[in-house]
């Protein structure tokens, strides 16, 4: 009977695990969903060949040398079967300590689940530079970043956070991050920064006078779709972040999680829509969407703790921070035809150093250096990845590309050839 009970809990952590992993795997689809939404229709081909081929680039690269790198997990050739490379006595033996201590000990589950929940939050960063570099970007140029930000990048300052590692060797930093506000997303928008800078901006979209030309998506069906998908999705990103699901306490936090998942996106986008109404006289469809989304970053951070109302609140004040980033950004002249790294970077920081409002052990100064520890390792070995693809084979496709659409440029098909017209017609 007791070994019945292992076993129980053995294969329901495993199984919550896959779940999870499942709904964030579908995240990919939202982000591509949202990207073609937000781009002109003469870009859209080759968003979505980005975003289908950055996921199978994230999946093998962790697998061959990025899951070893930040979890020491060994080689996924050889083959897992426990985390931690435990042998069957020893995942025994941890499950009855747990049982013990009624499901509150260790999390143990099938080490190729863990594998697998990680991986998608890989893929997941890797999505956020897609669409900050859209419509001008050479997809081949792209996908070669994606090798090292998947291989090394992430998982090197993964290693130093939620793995524990001493950064290079030096110190251990003092950092919580429940889901990955900073890890994953403020990692991801990191890297799209640097793409963006070398890249420069769209044609157009800047004047000689300093006016901002907006350059309005395609299908906003579309990239509304999107959000509902990186919404539903988000209750895997954030609950399969409890890393399991046995025994009544740890099954009440995940309850706590999803809800205030959700209440944080409500707020988020409430508030990005006040604010763009306030601010513009309209209310602005892409405000509110990219509000839902930098709501659901900034509770990412830290979604067991909050009350349900702290979580809106957290929500609706990133909802405020990205209506007046994206502004602000726009008038650095950075262009970010999907707003991500105001929704991923700029609440993403604010999703971390909110934590200790919550979280009685977190502290402003440890997540004040831990956020810095990853956006500078990030955006640094991300800029010189970016800046010697340029110098071997150029980053950015010619004017006459950009101004026919990448569709054709780059990937030889139009994704609305009916509507369009030959060659990138349409606008």
């Amino acid at each position: 009977m007791e070994n019945n009970i292992f076993e129980l809990q053995y294969a329901i952590d495993t199984f919550y695990f896959l779940v999870c992993g499942a709904l964030v795997m579908w995240m990919a689809a939202g982000f591509s969903m949202l990207e073609a939404g937000l781009v002109r229709s003469k870009n859209t081909a080759e968003i979505l060949t980005k975003n289908v081929a950055l996921f199978a680039i994230s999946c093998t690269m962790y697998m061959i040398v990025g899951y070893e790198l930040m979890y020491d997990g060994g080689l996924f050739l050889s083959g897992i079967t426990t985390v931690g490379g435990m042998d069957d006595a020893a995942v025994a033996g941890v499950l009855k300590e747990s049982v013990e201590a009624g499901f509150g000990g260790d999390a143990v589950y099938s080490g190729a689940s863990d594998f697998f929940f990680q991986v998608v939050f890989v893929a997941t960063a890797m999505s956020i530079v897609s669409g900050a570099v859209a419509e001008r970007m050479k997809l081949w140029a792209f996908l070669v970043f994606a090798v090292f930000m998947t291989g090394v990048i992430y998982p090197m300052e993964g290693s130093w956070t939620w793995n524990g590692d001493a950064v290079f060797g030096l110190f251990e930093l003092s950092y919580s991050d429940y889901a990955g506000s900073g890890i994953v997303h403020m990692a991801g928008a990191a890297a799209a920064l640097a793409g963006v800078l070398l890249l420069g901006a769209r044609k157009g979209k800047y004047s000689a006078d300093g006016k901002v030309n907006p350059i309005p998506g395609a299908n906003l069906p579309l990239a509304t779709l999107g959000t509902f998908i990186l919404w539903m999705g988000w209750f895997g990103f954030n609950g399969g972040s409890t890393l399991k699901l046995g025994g009544i306490s740890v099954a009440n936090e995940v309850a706590n999680v999803f809800l205030n998942t959700n209440a944080a996106a409500a707020g988020g986008l409430i508030a990005a829509l006040i604010v763009a109404r306030i601010m513009f006289g309209k209310a602005d469809l892409t405000m509110a969407l990219n509000g839902a989304l930098a709501g659901l970053v900034a509770i990412t951070a830290e979604p067991a703790d909050p009350t349900p109302l702290a979580a809106t609140i957290i929500g609706a004040v990133g909802g405020v921070i990205v209506v007046f980033s994206i502004v602000f950004l726009d008038k650095l002249k950075i262009d970010d035809p999907v707003g991500a790294i105001s929704v991923h970077g700029v609440v993403g920081l604010f999703g971390v150093m909110v934590v200790p409002v919550t979280d009685a052990e977190a502290t402003f100064g440890g997540q004040l250096i831990g956020a810095a520890t990853i956006f500078f390792w990030v955006f640094i070995t991300s800029l010189i990845v970016w800046f010697v693809i340029k110098m071997i084979m150029g980053i950015r496709v010619s004017e006459e590309e950009e101004y026919e659409g990448v569709d054709i440029g780059e990937c030889g098909v139009e994704a609305y050839p009916e509507f369009t017209g030959t060659k990138g017609s349409g606008i």
